[in-house]
């Protein structure tokens, strides 16, 4: 099943201190924009293998999700080529409400010979890193309860294989059920970034957007969050210290979507990035900002 695909970004002990940061703990990652070389060949790989729903679909464009919610957006950039060496998108990551849903996730990726990038053990959740035809890196997880790992991210995320076969366990009799799909109640938990440097990067998602430092591997990954979770931006250098974003003609994130719990928590962002001179542009599904590095990021009003 191990086949090609991006490093697990959390090799490293994690060390760091805790930062409370400015945002509401009502803050969440919304949908990821793609672009994508075919995005036939990519709809087919979100529904079979991922198990996404497709929404809507126009000429060139699709939103996938589930119960009405959309996680993903794909807008076809014909014959594009895969990324290497840029910043952009590391892996967006699924977030799954039950460890019996991953479970399900893991014996369908096993009978359907998917090829995985990675099992690991984050000490705060278990994942599964696989990429999509594009190489756009996915991870699909599912955390442990909070109360096991709250106040301990900085000292003890970490990596570990595993425990696959414990997993698996919990399916008893019912593991060889067909597949069904990603659960209705699986959301965007975090998203994981390519960048340039990690002090800027730190500078602009702490103490501009208003996000915690949860943890930091030194000069090449940092990981924050809103309201003490463990994070919900993921940034690193591995393949792209120094780099500049994708060219044209390159598969690459669109943009990550930042959902704010209300307009006035927005509004306190934009404000701290209207005094730091950062070009925001405002428009109807939110307002569009780079971070150092030009990933492009959607600020949005989360809807009810």
């Amino acid at each position: 099943m191990a086949g090609e695909g991006p490093r697990d970004p959390e090799e490293l002990e994690a060390r760091g201190g805790l930062a409370g940061g400015e945002l509401s703990a009502l803050t969440r990652v919304g949908a990821i924009q793609l672009t994508v070389a075919g995005l036939e060949r990519s709809l087919d790989y979100y529904q079979r293998t991922i198990g996404l729903e497709v929404l809507d679909q126009e000429a060139g464009r699709a939103r996938l999700g589930v119960a009405e919610r959309t996680l993903l957006e794909l807008v076809e950039d014909a014959g594009a080529r895969p990324s290497f060496g840029h910043t952009g998108l590391y892996h967006f990551a699924l977030l799954l409400p039950q460890r019996a849903d991953l479970a399900r996730w893991l014996a369908h990726a096993v009978r359907e010979r998917v090829s995985l990038a990675g099992l690991s053990d984050h000490f705060v959740s278990e994942a599964i890193y696989l990429s999509d035809p594009d190489g756009h890196g996915i991870e699909i997880y599912r955390d442990r309860p909070r109360e096991s790992w709250e106040g301990q991210v900085a000292a003890r995320m970490t990596t570990l294989p595993l425990d696959a076969r414990g997993l698996l366990s919990e399916l008893g009799e019912h593991g060889a059920e067909p597949y069904a799909g990603l659960p209705r109640e699986t959301i965007m938990g975090h998203v994981h970034l390519k960048v340039a440097a990690i002090g800027d990067t730190i500078a602009f998602y702490r103490d501009l957007l208003g996000f915690g430092l949860m943890a930091q591997l030194g000069a090449q990954a940092a990981f924050l969050g809103a309201g003490g979770y463990h994070h919900h931006i993921g940034a690193n250098t591995w393949e792209s210290a120094g780099a500049s974003p994708a060219p044209k003609g390159v598969v690459a994130l669109g943009h990550a979507s930042i959902e704010l719990p209300t307009p006035s928590e927005r509004e306190l962002v934009l404000d701290r990035l209207a005094r730091s001179a950062h070009t925001v542009l405002d428009g109807d599904a939110g307002a569009l900002v780079h971070d150092p590095s030009g990933n492009r990021l959607l600020l949005a009003v989360a809807r009810g």
